[in-house]
C-alpha cells in the first residue's frame, strides 16, 4: 500500500507551543497517535480564537466548521516533557471549505505533518454552507493571500 506523503507548507502563520503530558503517551511510552490529533485540535482552537471566532461560531453562531478528513505523517517520536511547537497554515480556501496544514516541531525538527479538511456547517440546519465573509475578512488580516 502506498504511503500518503504530506508536504511542508512554505509558510505557517500561526504558532502554538505545548508540552507533552503523561496522558499524551501510549504503552510504548511515546506520544500517541490520538494525542497528536488532540494537540492539533488545541492548536486549531487557538488559531480560531486569534481570528475572533471558534469551531461553532465563525459569524455570530450561524456557521461553524466540521472536519471532513485528516491525514498525519509521523516523522519522529515525542516523549514526556518534550516542548512541541505546532505551526498552522490555512489554505485551499473554497466557497464552502478550507484546509488546515500543521507542522509539529520538536527542538526545531518536524515531528509530524498534519492536514485537515473542513467545511463550513450550519449546525441548526445540519447542512454545509458558504464560508462567512466575516471569517474570510479576519483571515485576510493575518494571511493576506487567502
Amino acid at each position: 500500500m502506498p504511503r500518503v506523503k504530506l508536504k511542508e507548507q512554505p509558510t505557517y502563520e500561526f504558532t502554538h507551543t505545548l508540552t507533552v503530558r503523561v496522558t499524551d503517551l501510549n504503552y510504548a511510552n511515546h506520544l500517541s497517535n490520538d494525542a497528536v490529533i488532540r494537540l492539533v485540535h488545541e492548536a486549531r482552537v487557538q488559531l480560531l480564537n486569534t481570528l475572533g471566532c471558534h469551531e461553532l461560531n465563525l459569524d455570530g453562531y450561524k456557521t461553524g466548521i466540521i472536519m471532513v478528513d485528516l491525514v498525519v505523517n509521523f516523522l519522529q517520536e515525542g516523549f514526556l516533557f518534550d516542548t512541541l511547537e505546532i505551526e498552522s497554515h490555512v489554505g485551499d480556501i473554497g466557497r464552502k471549505s478550507f484546509r488546515l496544514y500543521h507542522r509539529i516541531n520538536k527542538a526545531g525538527t518536524p515531528l509530524a505533518l498534519i492536514e485537515t479538511g473542513f467545511v463550513a456547517f450550519n449546525y441548526t440546519a445540519r447542512k454545509t454552507v458558504p464560508i462567512p465573509d466575516t471569517f474570510l475578512q479576519a483571515l485576510n488580516k493575518i494571511v493576506p493571500s487567502s
